[in-house]
């Protein structure tokens, strides 16, 4: 444990520690009632299992400070499970599996930038820029005069996600999607 947070100092994505454990703040509340001492009601998420919590701390409580790093790496390449990332600056390599990794390897390239987490020293979590752009390897041709508005169609990306694209999309297109909630963009270069 590297220091102390006192519970005026939460904020939402603040990383404490608790339990041993570390977690990252989704929503918090300070309580001050019209009779007794005042709280911070908090929802936490576990960076190691997922799992949500919601405990409440009194006001002045101090939790700890997670010895937490995040470091630019490089997605190299992918065997069996594992995903393989490399830090830039020293060439050091590191892999988080498939479990960890959840929707965010539907998006993963080679050569993509990504913020690996660590805690510890070992890799516990990534996250990507809000989109990538991904080239389209297979769908139905668009036609001409496909310009129904809201009409969409299923188009394979490059790393094998499935996305609804508008009709006018084209194999060889190469589009921008969100990687926060996998949603088509918008196109960035036509085939």
């Amino acid at each position: 444990m590297a220091g102390v947070i006192d519970t005026s100092e939460f904020r939402k994505g603040l990383k404490i520690e608790v339990d041993g454990e570390p977690y990252e703040i989704i929503e918090f509340q300070h309580v001050k009632p019209g009779k007794g001492s005042a709280f911070v009601r908090t929802s936490i998420k576990s960076l190691l299992s997922g799992r949500v919590l919601q405990p409440t701390f009194k006001s002045g409580d101090k939790v700890g400070k997670p010895d937490i790093d995040e470091r630019q790496m490089q997605y190299l390449y992918q065997q069996g499970d594992d995903y393989y990332f490399m830090d830039t600056r020293n060439y050091e390599q590191t892999f988080l599996g498939e479990k960890v990794l959840g929707e965010s390897k539907n998006y993963l390239k080679e050569n993509i930038e990504a913020s690996v987490l660590f805690y510890n020293g070992k890799a516990i979590g990534m996250s990507l820029p809000n989109s990538v752009d991904l080239k389209v390897v297979k769908c139905d041709p668009g036609i001409r005069g496909d310009t129904v508005s809201g009409a969409t169609k299923p188009a394979t990306l490059e790393t094998g996600y499935v996305v609804n694209v508008p009709l006018f999309i084209n194999e060889g297109d190469v589009l921008k999607i969100d990687t926060r909630d996998g949603k088509y963009l918008t196109r960035v270069a036509a085939a």
